[in-house]
Order: C-alpha cells, then sequence, then structure tokens
C-alpha cells in the first residue's frame, strides 16, 4: 500500500488522542465461557463468510499505519481459533519496522491452545504474548469458565518462554468474593514463569451482565494486599499510554494494574477496536461503529480507506469509561436483550 505523504503525522482526535494502538479481533469464537464475558453456553457466532480475510486484514492494518498506528494486538475470542492465524502474523510482522511500520506485534490469548502453538508464532514473527489467568484452582476455574482447562492453561503459559518469548504479560480480572484472594498467589505464579502479571479491576462492558460495584475490587485494595505481604510497593513511571500502572516490589519484582474502573484513562487513550468482520469502534463502551469490511468488498481505493479512518478518528470523542463512573447509578451496561440483538455489543466480539 502507498502510504499518502499527507497523512504521514498521526492523526488526533476531538481531545488531542493520537491513533496508536489497534486491537483486531480476527474470531469471535471462544473456547471458555468466561462468567464476566460470555454468560451464555450458547451464541450466534459471526458468519464466516463475514470475517475479515487476511488480504483485507493487512489493507486495513496499513491503513492505520497511515495515520500513525505503531501498535497491533491480535484477539478474539479466542485468537488460536483461527487456522490462519499463523499466516496473519507472518503477513503483519512483515510490516514492523520501517518509517511508517509497526513497532509492536503482540497477541492476548486464554492460553488453552498456546503450547501447540508459541513456537509457529513466534516463528511466524510474533513479538510478545499475553495470557488471561484468573485463578490458580480448578475448581474455581470451571466455576469462571465453565471449561475444565487450567492445566492447558498453565502449560500454555510455561510454552511462551521456551519458545523464546520475552515481556510476557498475564491478565487477571479481579473480582470482589470471586478471587481477590488469589493476588498474592497470582504474583509469585507470574515470578516463576517468568511474566508480568496485571491485575484488572471488573468492569462493566459486554457480556458482565452481572456485574455490580459491589464486585469491583479496586486498585487501592490491591495495592495494600500486595503491601501488607511483601512491604513497600514503589510506582514506576510512566511513558505511554498504556492502561497499566506499574509498580515494583522490594526485590524488584513488576506488576501492573489497570484502574479503568475507578481510575478510567480516557483522557490519553490512543486505541481503537476491529472486529472480526471489520467493525470499527472507537471505545471499547461504544454501542456502534465503522463498517470498513463493506467498502473494502466494494472496491474503495487504499487512499480512500486512510480517508474514512482519518475522519472517523478526528471526530471521535469518546470517553466511555470516565462517562459511566460519573454516573450515580451505576448498573449493568448492556442488557441480554440488546446482546442478542447486536452482537458487536458482546465482549467476546469486539476484543478486550
Amino acid at each position: 500500500m502507498a502510504i499518502p505523504s499527507a497523512v504521514r503525522t498521526p492523526v488526533k482526535d476531538v481531545l488531542g488522542r493520537p491513533v496508536c494502538d489497534l486491537r483486531l479481533s480476527v474470531i469471535d469464537q471462544c473456547n471458555l465461557r468466561c462468567q464476566y464475558c460470555m454468560p451464555g453456553e450458547d451464541y450466534t457466532w459471526l458468519p464466516k463468510q463475514n470475517l475479515l480475510t487476511i488480504d483485507e486484514i493487512s489493507r486495513i492494518v496499513d491503513a492505520f499505519m497511515a495515520v500513525g498506528a505503531t501498535k497491533v494486538r491480535l484477539t478474539g475470542g479466542e485468537p488460536l481459533i483461527r487456522p490462519d492465524l499463523p499466516e496473519i502474523v507472518r503477513v503483519l510482522a512483515a510490516k514492523l519496522g520501517g518509517s511508517p511500520g509497526l513497532r509492536d506485534l503482540a497477541i492476548t490469548t486464554n492460553g488453552v491452545l498456546l503450547e501447540a502453538k508459541a513456537a509457529v508464532l513466534k516463528e511466524a514473527g510474533l513479538q510478545r504474548v499475553s495470557i488471561s489467568l484468573d485463578t490458580l484452582r480448578p475448581e474455581r476455574f470451571f466455576e469462571l469458565s465453565r471449561r475444565r482447562h487450567l492445566e492447558r492453561v498453565i502449560a500454555g503459559i510455561r510454552s511462551v518462554p521456551a519458545a523464546g518469548f520475552t515481556d510476557t504479560k498475564l491478565d487477571t480480572v479481579v473480582m470482589r468474593g470471586v478471587n481477590d484472594d488469589e493476588i498474592l498467589d497470582l504474583i509469585e505464579f507470574a515470578r516463576s514463569v517468568p511474566a508480568e502479571i496485571r491485575f484488572i479491576e471488573y468492569m462493566d462492558v459486554g457480556g458482565a451482565t452481572h456485574w455490580s460495584k459491589n464486585k469491583v475490587f479496586p486498585k487501592g485494595e490491591m495495592l495494600s494486599t500486595i503491601g501488607r505481604r511483601y512491604g513497600k510497593v514503589e510506582p514506576l513511571p510512566k511513558y505511554d499510554a498504556a492502561p497499566a500502572n506499574r509498580y515494583a516490589l522490594p526485590d524488584g519484582t513488576t506488576f501492573g494494574i489497570i484502574a479503568s474502573t475507578t481510575e478510567p484513562f480516557c483522557a490519553t487513550c490512543d486505541r481503537s477496536r476491529l472486529t472480526a468482520d471489520g467493525m470499527w469502534l472507537h471505545c471499547l463502551y461504544a454501542l456502534g461503529g465503522t463498517n470498513l469490511r463493506d467498502p473494502l468488498r466494494s472496491g474503495v481505493s487504499d487512499a480512500e480507506l486512510v480517508n474514512i479512518i482519518t475522519d472517523g478518528w478526528r471526530r471521535r470523542a469518546d470517553r466511555g469509561a470516565e462517562n459511566r463512573l460519573a454516573q450515580r447509578d451505576r448498573a449493568v451496561f448492556v442488557s441480554i436483550e440488546k446482546l442478542k440483538r447486536d452482537p458487536h455489543l458482546e465482549m467476546h466480539t469486539r476484543g478486550g
């Protein structure tokens, strides 16, 4: 794709936030049924013919690079379910470096299929891996995910350094009365991998149809819990718009906390999301988006695609998490009825 010279500088939205980070879902299907993401057991998946092809993914990423994007994270659903994922990685890895070019190509996975695929993805050019891990207890894992796959997830996590990956992250959604008693155990497990764990406040998005503010275990309580065990916790400098605030224990072990429920980072949010069928969402809380697949399949030129994204981002004024925090009577964000009418509202469709 020829990058138009007029848009080589990063495009900024209404609030001055640049395009930087694209969360790109490659499939909506998942092999777990985590309560905070997929409250039901059965779903009607996006039609296979509607999923973006490798060429369409490549063109869209080129267009985002043209307006300033430098990071791509592959998500789902569960991205490892998609059979041609290694080829998607290979095509995107070819865009690393250069000017303009990607600086970071990562994936978020639940780890169930990771042991068999980590080496293949590394060979294809993937740079980093983040794995979801909400508990180390088999029965609790089953209660949360409705699947008995914890041993496979642990094996997948341990396969990551063996495949040559570094800077690995583990992501834990902390819920009061559910898994908040495992924070210290998870820090020790992450230390053993090795990986950096990130604790995420329970968010009221998508399929979190049982969300309640009483289940939110906020950043302050996480830090208090960790400090009582390890001693003084030191905040680390922040150099980018990444959502996690990072901290160090006295022995140098680091961890992160994403406090997007109680301390939203909307003011610096530089990310957007693309569903597996090409719906571009400006915010995790967005109730609608821009269909990029249909223009592609109608023959839009590369320059026209760049213009669509440029115009859309310049109009972006989303501050979804801040708006939710300001609500006095904050309840479930999207009802089951709305989710059934519009699958693009589901977390497993839009990616986390």
